[in-house]
């Protein structure tokens, strides 16, 4: 079979870069191949065809299930933490049934509930900073988005399983932390239990007591109904499908763990590049205050997300610095021709977020950060996708985005950081996503007044 624009390089070789460095891995093959080209790498079959061009993703997105199907299978490198009925690994009508079951808490008015929490959460874990001492804001992001997922997702707010699960959810997304312990997920020769103090035994272990942690919280949910919560759990159990049934008790397991996974570890990278790029560029940070500044003080969380400065901030800290790589994998159904290639059915197709990302064509000086990009031009979802698209785009997307903006802003209005050292970050693999390499170090060096501007600063 000719598969379009091959990378030269031996393929034991690409593999590996794939897992070690797949920034550089990409950006070398886009060189010579910017719109299109074929590579053998881990974890979607033996060998896979990027596509970086925006109307060829937006043919492979729209055209599912009939010259490109999408597919759940093909990431059976996420089955081990996510499980059999995630939404991640579901095909067809399984796909579509929990997916319509998901959607809904992501969405309404309950928003604005999250919105006071998270905002709250914010200022809890950041109060308890010392001053003039170096921190991770990384680790801090962390603790703020696991703080998030415990209470909006779970519902969980204090008492023992709440500090077990913390524990727990916060050891298990830390073992895939740089590219060498991500190699365990890329290599199922490494999956090997020898023991508690193996790391693949660790990662077991570890699983297990966050299952019987879930499971126990279902549980006592089900027996003690109430339909007043509005956290994610409460509502995904008193979810129904078309025929009025609800998920079952490994459906819930499945579908909380993903959204642990899928959103915690990725909106607290997200928010360290924010933080990141913010006082990198102080141009930007100023600008940024002195929106914030415009609202007052303790102004609604509604009114914080819908700024458009602070908007363009977070868009384009999600395109230079995407945390998702690619989009699902789709596989041709029917010969078919793209971007002048002809392709025969079963070949894996990846859309390359990162990559897009990338083009000078979309996003002229693309290794530069400029919020004014997203103020001058609206972009198509397959020009700027951080969140992938067509039926496999990331369901939490909209919960994602409003937390990120009011972790930012509110640690922009109150706090004055400094960078702990000159070393600029680079994108890291971390497990599957991308990641801050240095986890951005800082240190506080004074507070604001809540929401106050660079204007009302300066005349004082």
């Amino acid at each position: 079979m000719n598969l379009p624009n091959p990378v030269k390089t031996p393929s034991f070789l690409q593999r590996i870069q794939w897992v070690a460095d797949p920034v550089g891995f990409m950006e070398s093959a886009a060189q010579e191949y910017p719109d299109i080209f074929t590579a053998k790498i881990i974890g979607f079959g033996d060998t896979v065809v990027f596509v970086q061009h925006p109307q060829a993703i937006q043919e492979i997105l729209t055209n599912d299930r009939k010259k490109f199907a999408a597919l759940g299978r093909d990431n059976t490198i996420l089955l081990p933490l996510v499980g059999n009925n995630s939404i991640l690994l579901l095909e067809k009508e399984r796909h579509k049934r929990q997916r319509q079951l998901l959607m809904p808490p992501f969405h309404g008015e309950r928003m604005r509930a999250y919105g006071e929490l998270i905002r709250h959460i914010t200022e809890k874990v950041w109060d308890q900073l010392p001053q003039q001492q170096p921190f991770v804001a990384r680790t801090v992001m962390q603790e703020i988005s696991l703080q998030v997922m415990l209470q909006v997702v779970f519902g969980l707010h204090e008492g023992e399983r709440y500090q077990k699960l913390k524990h727990l959810l916060g050891l298990l997304t830390n073992l895939f932390e740089s590219p060498l312990k991500s190699s365990l997920l890329f290599f199922p020769s490494l999956q090997k239990d020898l023991g508690a103090w193996s790391p693949w035994g660790r990662f077991v272990r570890q699983r297990q007591q966050i299952d019987e942690l879930l499971y126990a919280e279902i549980a006592e949910r089900r027996a003690q109904s109430n339909p007043n919560r509005i956290d994610i759990l409460s509502l995904l159990m008193s979810a129904r499908d078309e025929k009025d049934q609800p998920m079952t008790d490994q459906e819930l397991r499945d579908e909380m763990i993903t959204l642990v996974l899928a959103g915690m570890e990725t909106t607290a990278s997200a928010m360290a590049w924010g933080l990141y790029w913010i006082h990198r560029l102080p141009e930007v940070r100023e600008k940024l205050l002195q929106e914030l500044g415009s609202l007052g003080d303790s102004p609604d969380p509604m009114s914080v997300v819908r700024l458009p400065y602070l908007s363009a901030v977070c868009n384009e800290t999600l395109r230079i610095c995407p945390v998702a790589i690619l989009t699902f994998p789709r596989v041709v159904q029917e010969p078919c021709v793209l971007l002048g290639h002809r392709l025969e059915p079963n070949t894996i197709m990846l859309g390359c977020i990162y990559l897009t990302h990338q083009r000078e064509d979309l996003y002229p000086q693309s290794k530069q950060f400029k919020p004014e990009r997203f103020l001058e031009r609206q972009f198509s979802p397959y020009e700027f996708m951080p969140f992938g698209g067509g039926v496999r785009r990331c369901i939490g997307d909209a919960l994602a985005v409003f937390e990120m903006k009011l972790v930012l802003a509110t640690i922009v209005s109150r706090y004055q950081l400094a960078f702990t050292t000159n070393q600029p970050e680079q994108p890291q693999r971390r497990g599957v996503t991308l990641a801050p390499s240095g986890k951005v170090k800082m240190m506080i060096t004074g507070e604001r007044k809540f929401q106050e501007s660079p204007k009302v600063a300066a005349s004082v």
